[in-house]
């Protein structure tokens, strides 16, 4: 162990690329410690982490409740199965659906199978309540969407790069144009055996696309009308990150209501993962009210992992971490600051067309093709002064900081980010 500890960031780049599979293209920094906004490599440079791990470290690296939630948890009892019942998942399965206002939640562990989950849970609905013949059930999904990478997921992506040469793939699935509430009811009109609606609150992967105020609102009314299922993707957008608890809000935990004037709309089945365990553990969950999750009986689905004790106890943790620090509050009030001074940058520059996001979600885009490597050389430039982003879609640059972070470090940060894009200005 010790001769690990002294490798050199290129000597353990050098060893993922040797025996790990190439399934990532990661910044060229390796990283040893964190700790609330910051990371530091294993040559001892510090920086601002400006990703979260895609918005799971929302509490911060190495948060000292989830933390010492954890360690208590594992010194105790780590795992049972589902074979037997523990003392902790009852516990955490009542403090998520009151914090959330549903009445049942399944646990799994990462984004991808909380997805799976909530597509299984719809398509045994559709045949069991709504009464769709068997085996003609179709979920409507829409364009540009991110919700994992298993064989079902990549069936219904138009990334080309997630789905080529991985077929055959998994039927039941109609695409449609996000933020476009015409074609959704086109689509629920023209087909009556769609049992679903799964959507992005906003869509993170594809670059930050925020949609309309009233397009949630609204896909939930049709839905309805339609008896059809409208399944929100939080994995991403849940857990204060957009400066509400939910992006959807349905149940809105915020003191603050700064974010009343916008539409709540409760999903019929909603799916959270990342952040619900502050990025120390792998915790996901789908939550839905009687009326939907009750189709779920002994054997139908679960997880070895899924609902152990010490993921338990660290999403209780972890949740209470957000309530207590008032994390969405923050999220609101930096997002609405970082978004002003970046427009105030952009207004002179050549560089960058705009700034979009809510909360602490945001995103820069680049003046330059898609397909070009600004937005890298921009990330690289970024690193070497002090502050970690990772690019998404070639000329997009996500920003997605911990919600921990002070107002001081966030203007700190922007005045890092436009001393950093004058660089590259043309």
């Amino acid at each position: 162990m010790a001769v690990l500890d002294q490798l050199t960031s290129q000597e353990a780049i050098d060893l993922e690329n040797k025996y790990g599979a190439h399934n990532y293209h990661p910044l060229p920094v390796v990283l040893k410690k964190g700790e609330g906004v910051f990371v530091w490599d294993v040559e001892g440079k510090k920086y601002y982490d400006f990703l979260s791990a895609y918005s799971a470290v929302n509490q911060g690296h190495c948060h000292p409740k989830i933390v010492n939630a954890m360690h208590e948890q594992a010194s105790t009892l780590a795992l049972t199965s589902r074979a037997f019942h523990n003392d902790m998942l009852g516990k955490y399965e009542k403090f998520a659906c009151e914090f959330f206002n549903f009445d049942k939640l399944l646990p799994m562990n990462t984004g991808a199978e909380a997805v799976e989950t909530a597509l299984k849970i719809c398509r045994k609905w559709a045949y069991e309540v709504k009464g769709i013949p068997e085996n003609q059930a179709e979920i409507i999904v829409c364009e540009n969407n991110f919700h994992g990478r298993t064989t079902t997921i990549i069936s219904f992506s138009n990334d080309p790069v997630a789905r080529k040469n991985f077929g055959p793939y998994t039927d039941g699935f109609i695409k449609i144009e996000y933020d476009n509430l015409i074609a959704l009811e086109a689509t629920l009109e023209a087909n009556p055996n769609v049992a679903g609606f799964l959507v992005e609150p906003i869509q993170g992967e594809a670059g930050v696309y925020v949609p309309a105020d009233d397009y949630l609102e609204k896909a939930k009314a049709l839905c309805k009308k339609h008896n059809v299922l409208f399944i929100a993707d939080e994995v991403q957008t849940g857990i204060a990150r957009t400066g509400r608890l939910l992006a959807t809000c349905g149940n809105c935990n915020c003191e603050d209501k700064n974010c009343s004037s916008e539409p709540e709309v409760k999903p019929d089945i909603l799916i959270l993962g990342k952040a619900l365990s502050g990025g120390a553990y792998p915790v996901s969950a789908v939550l839905a009210m009687d009326s939907v999750m009750n189709v779920i009986r002994p054997g139908n689905h679960g997880s070895t992992f899924g609902g152990n004790p010490v993921a338990a106890a660290v999403a209780m943790a972890a949740l209470e971490v957000v309530r207590d620090e008032k994390l969405a509050e923050n999220a609101y009030k930096l997002g609405e600051l970082f978004r002003s001074e970046l427009n105030k940058f952009i207004e002179t520059s050549s560089i960058v067309n705009l700034v979009r996001g809510k909360g602490l979600l945001n995103a820069i885009v680049i003046n330059d093709d898609e397909d070009s490597d600004t937005a890298w050389n921009i990330c690289l430039a970024l690193r070497d002064n002090g502050l970690l982003a990772k690019p998404t879609h070639g000329n997009i640059i996500r920003f997605a900081p911990p919600l921990v972070m002070t107002e001081a470090q966030l203007l700190d940060c922007v005045s890092i980010i436009t001393k950093t894009l004058k660089q590259f200005e043309k």
